[in-house]
């Protein structure tokens, strides 16, 4: 696989991490900065972690990880935006009681649900014989720079929507899960 394929499939799969990322940034109050690094750090690190996962579990995975990946996100996905919106709901009783942080936990749960279908991409990768270390780091890298872009994009445009951002992150967080399950399902 050459470099310019990798670079493509490093964006491809960056897209769910950023998307998150932009929900993040349309919660987050405060800088940006420090919150486009650990979104950029953690969604990257996960993203070049689970093909390395996902390679060298090899053949003996794969048919089990395929069958419930979609659901796993689903279900992640869904509990960090339902989350997301209800807290969103608490704070239009008490708009100012309790900032919005991004937490290390919550980011580990968003890590892990974008990053399942790259343990799956790992499986592949092993199945054409890739470069699996260029490989990850090319897709931790894209997915890194994408991520810490996505919390600017979503913090300027938090600041447009006001208390609605909360509420709008958590529905794209439950978008993106449904994505997962739709693309799984129907494409079978």
């Amino acid at each position: 696989m050459d470099f310019a394929t990798m670079v493509l499939l490093g964006l491809g799969m960056a897209m769910d991490a950023f998307a998150v990322s932009v929900s993040n940034g349309l919660a987050h109050r405060g800088r940006p900065l420090p919150c486009a690094l650990a979104c950029g750090t953690a969604f990257g690190l996960a993203q070049a972690a689970m093909p390395l996962l996902g390679f060298f579990a090899g053949y003996t995975f794969s048919g089990y990880i395929h069958r419930f990946d979609h659901w796993v996100a689903l279900a992640l996905l869904a509990l960090l935006g339902g989350r997301m919106v209800w807290e969103a709901r608490e704070e239009e009783i008490e708009p100012l009681s309790r900032p919005r942080r991004l937490t290390g936990r919550l980011l580990l749960g968003q890590a892990v649900a974008t990053s399942i279908d790259a343990l799956a991409l790992g499986v592949s990768l092993s199945c054409i014989g890739a470069n699996i270390w260029q490989a990850a780091a090319i897709i931790g890298g894209c997915t890194f720079l994408c991520c810490f872009v996505g919390v600017y994009l979503g913090h300027r445009f938090g600041c447009l929507l006001g208390r609605w951002a909360q509420v709008v992150g958590g529905w794209l967080l439950v978008g993106i899960g449904v994505k997962i399950f739709l693309e799984h399902t129907l494409g079978r």
